[in-house]
């Protein structure tokens, strides 16, 4: 159901709406047809090291910097678009504010929201009321299809952490609910989605070039997150799972496994938030704010004006020794030696 309702939300409301708000993709230059490049690129290595380049060169029969520059141009025809990127993020953030709205307004008149001890009164006789059945439901059906699109979304630099964030968030809801542990899952979702709301906008304004709006979410963002998962997340979940339930029933499996799941939580947590920390300190010393250092950058920019400055000076450095074999040496836009020896020879004539 999501992965069909992601694809008409894709289809029918994000890339329209990315084209109205010009969220423009960048042209980006197509690699040369290549057999054999193309066959090291898909089944060897993307980023090939300089020895293979020597060899693929003397192969290909190709200069070594038009070989780099083939597999450059060849990883930015894999890297997403900027509206792939837009889509994306109007997707998670359409799920992540109605999640977090749903929750709230499941768990507003709920004791355990405002009194965490009262997640353990009664365990485990505690009944399943169909409205947190529903946003259960809700929640793992969700991060199934997050697991289902790794493969066509958005890859950043903390792949492998993701994977293992889903990886726990599946199985913290799943035995939560198995071990009937309903209340503490709840808080736990509640507040996950809590910053995640504003995360996914300031995506979306930084791919509109909005630079100032995307820097002020960006800032709230960081203090949501911070507060939520490095303070309230460890005293309202931790802290509960950890003592609160030592108060009601003596520890067995599940109290050690959803511990532990809970715990890798908290340390992706830290990962994230060291990074935010350092992009947040970034910003206030430079007053600018740097790139997500979770996303996959473009080569060809920086690459390509390396490229043309060498092929210049190689060019001056041809351009020169020619034309000082020639006696023409021309400098800051002055003549030529010769002119200026026939001008002198015809002031001395006229004297």
């Amino acid at each position: 159901f999501w992965l069909t309702l992601y694809v008409l939300f894709c289809r029918a409301i994000a890339l329209p709406l990315s084209t109205k708000l010009g969220v423009r993709d960048k042209q980006r230059p197509k690699a040369q047809p290549n057999p054999m490049l193309e066959t090291f690129y898909s089944t060897w290595c993307k980023n090939p090291k300089e020895g293979d380049l020597l060899s693929l060169a003397k192969q290909c029969d190709l200069p070594v910097r038009k070989v780099e520059k083939w597999f450059r141009h060849r990883r930015n025809m894999d890297r997403p678009s900027l509206s792939k990127k837009f889509s994306e993020a109007c997707w998670r953030f359409t799920f992540y504010i109605t999640s977090f709205f749903t929750g709230l307004a499941v768990l507003y008149d709920k004791p355990w929201l405002w009194d965490h001890r009262e997640c353990w009164t009664g365990y485990p006789q505690q009944p399943l009321q169909p409205s947190l059945f529903w946003y259960y439901m809700l929640e793992l059906s969700f991060y199934w299809s997050l697991v289902f699109t790794l493969p066509f979304d958005v890859k950043r630099k903390d792949f492998k952490e993701q994977i293992v964030h889903h990886a726990a968030t599946i199985f913290l809801i799943s035995f939560s609910y198995c071990a009937n542990y309903i209340r503490i899952g709840t808080l736990v979702m509640v507040i996950h989605d809590a910053s995640d709301c504003f995360l996914e906008p300031t995506k979306i304004f930084n791919y509109m070039k909005w630079k100032k709006t995307c820097d002020s979410l960006f800032m709230i963002f960081s203090a949501v997150f911070l507060i939520s998962r490095l303070v309230i997340y460890p005293y309202t979940v931790l802290y509960n799972t950890y003592y609160y339930s030592m108060e009601i029933f003596q520890p067995f499996f599940g109290y050690y496994f959803v511990n532990v799941l809970l715990i890798i939580l908290q340390l992706l947590h830290v990962f994230w938030s060291c990074l935010i920390i350092h992009m947040v300190c970034k910003f206030i010393l430079q007053g600018t704010m740097e790139k997500d250092m979770r996303s996959d950058t473009e080569e060809s920019d920086k690459d390509e004006e390396r490229d043309k400055i060498r092929e210049k000076e190689k060019n001056g450095i041809t351009c020169f020794s020619n034309v000082t074999s020639n006696g023409y040496i021309q400098r800051n836009g002055s003549e030529p030696l010769d002119n200026r020896a026939h001008r002198a020879n015809g002031h001395a004539k006229e004297r």
